[in-house]
């Protein structure tokens, strides 16, 4: 499994990175923007200057048509080799995925409520899906059960390269429990990855993970 740092601070990115424990940057630019008094685009070449591996930006949520989408999808993709578009699971969200990715561009379609979506959003031509999976603070079961379902789904298709990402686990336990659903990646806070490279969870035996988890963080 990798790992995205989820987060709405600069300073935790920085602090992730410098670990060397993640591979990308989920965060809403926005709320920084909003609460340092700068542009959305600004906060994202601030991120991309600290990271080299993906970032995420979305589409803002007045931006409902396919075509707003894809005008500020492209936009967003320029600031930054890596950049990752989300885009709502809604049919205008479609639409733009179709169009951004037949241009390489990389898509996340997010609100994911059923297997069926992932697969519409896989074949619309997206490189990552996001479940929903309930509250952020304790992730539900019938969330873990729809990663589950999608990877079972995926598993049927073999030409789909689509990742699933399980989106703000605040929980290590939960981080476990999203892996051997089935998801790619885990988006969590800084505060989660501190405790995870403190407290590796040997005692859950769980052997799948533990690999994964031992190559990103070691013994």
């Amino acid at each position: 499994m990798k790992f995205f740092v989820d987060t709405a601070k600069i300073e935790d990115i920085k602090k992730a990175n410098d670990m060397g424990v993640i591979c990308g940057v989920t965060t809403n630019p926005s709320l920084i923007a909003k609460e340092g008094g700068k542009s959305q685009e600004e906060v994202l070449k601030e991120i991309a200057e600290i990271v080299d591996g993906p970032i995420s930006g979305e589409v803002k949520a007045t931006t409902v048509d396919a075509e707003g989408m894809i005008k500020e999808g492209r936009e967003i993709a320029k600031l930054h080799k890596n950049m990752i578009v989300k885009i709502p699971m809604t049919v205008e969200g479609l639409k733009a995925t179709k169009v951004l990715s037949s241009e390489g561009i990389k898509c996340n379609v997010t609100l994911i409520f059923s297997a069926n979506q992932a697969l519409l959003a896989a074949r619309a031509g997206a490189a990552y899906v996001s479940p929903f999976l309930g509250r952020l603070d304790d992730i539900s079961t019938p969330g873990i059960d729809l990663i589950q379902s999608i990877a079972d789904i995926f598993a049927n298709y073999p030409e789909i390269k689509t990742e699933i990402i399980a989106a703000s686990v605040r929980n290590p336990i939960h981080v476990t429990d999203c892996a051997l659903a089935g998801a790619d990646i885990a988006t969590v806070p800084y505060n989660v990855i501190e405790q995870m490279t403190k407290h590796p969870l040997t005692d859950q035996g769980i052997e799948k993970f533990q690999k994964d988890y031992i190559a990103v963080f070691g013994e």
